[in-house]
């Protein structure tokens, strides 16, 4: 099966490339194991491209863009990150990673029950969560809500601040609270 197959098909996670600075290679690689349809902002497009990675998308200001054969141009005005959200969700993709060095709850709040986003920065994996979220995790990891919960309340977690905590043990650890959904923030 050709990477042009799975691409359209949309088997897997798109990878949106905001920002690479800082970000490790090897995490890189593994995003890349699965051939995911590939879109970086026009900021990145150099670096991406320098590292022989087949580039599907660039989200650009320049609708005449220059690029590699057969990349699309995303046009944005003002806001990069939101453009490719629309275009990503548009296509119907599932599922998107995002690399980025920021994270703002306000830039994802309003795509979160149209696509699967997991935002990644060079030290986080970053996520939303709905109520009731549960998840195996091993002893002593960090997970941190970055998103204003309404009555808050956590097992298997030991607080550490009043929105970081501590897994307990080897096990689930489960978040329960108010609204529609939170993000929260786990260590690479």
């Amino acid at each position: 099966m050709s990477s042009h197959h799975i691409i359209r098909d949309k088997q897997e996670p798109a990878l949106l490339i905001m920002d690479l600075e800082d970000f490790d290679h090897e995490n890189l690689g593994q995003l890349l194991e699965w051939s995911p349809t590939i879109i970086v902002a026009e900021e990145m497009f150099e670096a991406v491209d320098s590292l022989g990675i087949k580039i599907d998308g660039v989200v650009s200001k320049n609708q005449h863009y220059h690029q590699q054969p057969e990349t699309i141009v995303i046009h944005t005005e003002d806001n990069p990150l939101q453009d490719a959200l629309k275009y990503l969700t548009g296509e119907q993709y599932p599922a998107v990673n995002i690399i980025t060095n920021s994270f703002s709850a306000k830039d994802y709040a309003l795509y979160v029950e149209r696509i699967d986003i997991v935002i990644l920065t060079p030290y986080k994996r970053i996520f939303p969560v709905k109520p009731g979220f549960s998840k195996w995790q091993i002893a002593g990891e960090e997970v941190e809500v970055l998103l204003e919960a309404n009555n808050l309340k956590v097992a298997g977690l030991l607080p550490i601040t009043d929105h970081v905590f501590e897994t307990e043990k080897e096990g689930f650890y489960t978040l329960t609270f108010d609204q529609s959904f939170t993000f929260i923030a786990e260590s690479l």
